[in-house]
């Protein structure tokens, strides 16, 4: 999905972070947002980071399980192999509010069973 790759590329060029679509990389990811939330910017610039950090997260779910991105309505969800929906991108908000982590999203998509 384009907007993990442009996360990526942005905080490896702007903030000097390293993605490398791997689970660990989401305990890094769940930290940044935990500080852009201290920071408080406004609403409109953290709507585009979550919503590519989100991506980002999917993006590690579908390289370790062949999920699949589906879209409707604007919205977009993984579809694991064994048929489970997933919204990294609500995540990454819920994350941002105090509610949510996309590594514990990654490990629940990626369990077994």
């Amino acid at each position: 999905m384009r907007w993990a790759a442009d996360a990526v590329a942005t905080l490896r060029e702007g903030a000097r972070v390293r993605l490398d679509y791997s689970a660990q990389s989401l305990w890094r990811v769940d930290r940044m947002i935990e500080e852009i939330r201290r920071e408080g910017p406004p609403d409109e610039a953290v709507a585009h980071v979550l919503r590519a950090l989100g991506a980002y997260a999917g993006e590690v779910i579908v390289r370790q399980t062949g999920a699949e991105w589906w879209a409707s309505g604007g919205e977009h969800w993984l579809r694991t192999p064994d048929g489970r929906l997933w919204d990294p991108v609500d995540e990454a908000r819920r994350c941002y509010d105090g509610h949510g982590s996309l590594r514990l999203l990654c490990r629940d998509a990626t369990a077994r069973g």
